[in-house]
């Protein structure tokens, strides 16, 4: 009879959007038996187009889906800003606003990065849709979970990858009102019909303290629109109440002229409205005991960085890399956070440059922005912002080594540790 090779250890992760099968792609291809666990029904499909740039390009080639997200890509033509009465304001190459670089980053829809992520390890581990973690205990062998189903098994580390509002963080970290940093402003992200005649453009319209986008990608049918808004504080009796954020944004656009009107009436016909403060996570530690986090849940950049889904992917990286490098899971999260977070933090300042700057709350800034982007030319810029690529990725691990212990005491233990089962 043959040695078994036991698995170095079980992992949960929570979430199945971006940061959550890229972790257990690399966690599994390190050796680790990896559940995946995720509070929806099943992937979520469609949604805005989202950036892959900088150093998240390797890991996307390193994982072998770079081709597919390249068959994916947007090709966006040109960003045309427009005044508050409709007029041109400006003309530029969508790279030049996002500090891409032509050939090299991608652009896709969200959906279509989640279904390349999930093609690439369904096969591989095990996922459950339609649940949630309801509560964590630890012990020094390693982590029970209690579903909200009601199910209970053990793991030996648990990651949370379930987002800016991760309930993995609230269990283990407390109250989110602990790490989150609110950036002044609020914004609605909805589809309707494109009865405008774009084709593979983005028209971007501004007044002091509020914006409103149009975004054909491709010549589709249906563009997606975005509202932001300048506002002090976050509305909190807001967040939750759907109708309440309708009448929010329809007061706070009323009297506006352009396209206005007919984006807020969309609005609130639409289907698929999404609605939300727009904020970073900053937090002075990323794990603690046996989980950590990783992805928007860690260190959520802000839309205005265009970098989330970029950081959940080199996260992930690191992370499942730094499991795989050390026998102990403390001396590994400690790695995965020296690091990462010189690159996290760099690209989370970028939010005081760059797409910041799109949103002026004054005529004043309006203007010189305005200025500023007529400067530009519409031709791709050669290079890319330095944050982005401020991270060499560390060469892959090797396959994994027999024996090794997420526990920490070095022994085989042939499978015994593995938990993993309802019970």
């Amino acid at each position: 009879m043959g040695i078994r090779t036991a698995p170095r250890g079980t992992v949960l992760v929570s979430g199945a959007s971006i940061a959550g099968p890229a972790v257990a792609f690399w966690l599994h291809r390190y050796g680790f038996a990896v559940t995946v666990v995720e509070k929806s029904t099943g992937l979520r499909s469609g949604g805005y187009p989202i950036d892959v740039r900088g150093t998240a390009v390797e890991v996307a080639r390193r994982m072998h889906i770079l081709p597919r997200l390249r068959e994916a890509h947007v090709e966006s033509r040109r960003v045309t800003f427009l005044e508050a009465d409709g007029g041109e304001a400006a003309v530029v190459h969508p790279q030049a606003v996002v500090g891409g670089v032509e050939g090299h980053d991608v652009e896709v829809p969200r959906g279509d990065l989640t279904d390349v992520l999930y093609g690439a390890v369904r096969d591989d581990v095990e996922f459950v849709f339609d649940d949630s973690i309801d509560a964590l205990a630890e012990h020094g062998h390693g982590v029970d979970v209690t579903f909200r189903s009601g199910v209970q098994r053990s793991f030996d580390l648990v990651v949370g990858a379930d987002g800016l509002h991760s309930h993995t963080r609230e269990l283990v970290f407390g109250p989110e009102q602990r790490f989150h940093r609110y950036l002044g402003y609020c914004f609605a992200v909805f589809t309707m019909p494109n009865t405008f005649g774009l084709s593979h453009e983005v028209l971007l319209w501004n007044a002091p303290g509020r914006a409103a986008a149009l975004y054909a990608v491709g010549d589709s049918s249906e563009l997606h629109a975005f509202l932001n808004f300048a506002r002090p504080e976050p509305p909190h009796e807001a967040l939750r109440d759907a109708e309440a954020q309708r009448d929010l944004v329809a007061a706070t656009f009323a009297g506006d002229g352009w396209e206005i009107p007919a984006m807020v009436a969309a609005m609130g016909r639409a289907n698929d409205p999404f609605f939300d403060s727009v904020s970073q996570i900053r937090m002075p530690a990323w794990s603690s005991g046996r989980v950590a986090l990783v992805g928007d849940a860690a260190y959520a950049p802000s839309f205005l960085t265009g970098q989330g889904s970029s950081l959940a992917l080199v996260g992930a990286y690191m992370l499942a890399g730094s499991l795989a490098a050390h026998r102990d899971h403390t001396a590994a999260f400690a790695a995965y956070e020296r690091d990462t977070r010189g690159f996290v933090e760099l690209n989370q300042a970028q939010v005081g440059e760059g797409d910041a700057a799109l949103f002026p709350t004054t005529a004043d800034a309006l203007e010189k922005r305005n200025a500023r982007l007529r400067g530009l030319t519409a031709l791709p810029p050669r290079t890319g912002r330095p944050a982005h690529t401020a991270l060499t990725l560390p060469p892959e691990q090797g396959p994994p080594r027999r024996g090794a212990d997420p526990h920490g005491g070095g022994d085989d233990r042939d499978g015994r540790a593995l938990g993993g089962r309802a019970r």
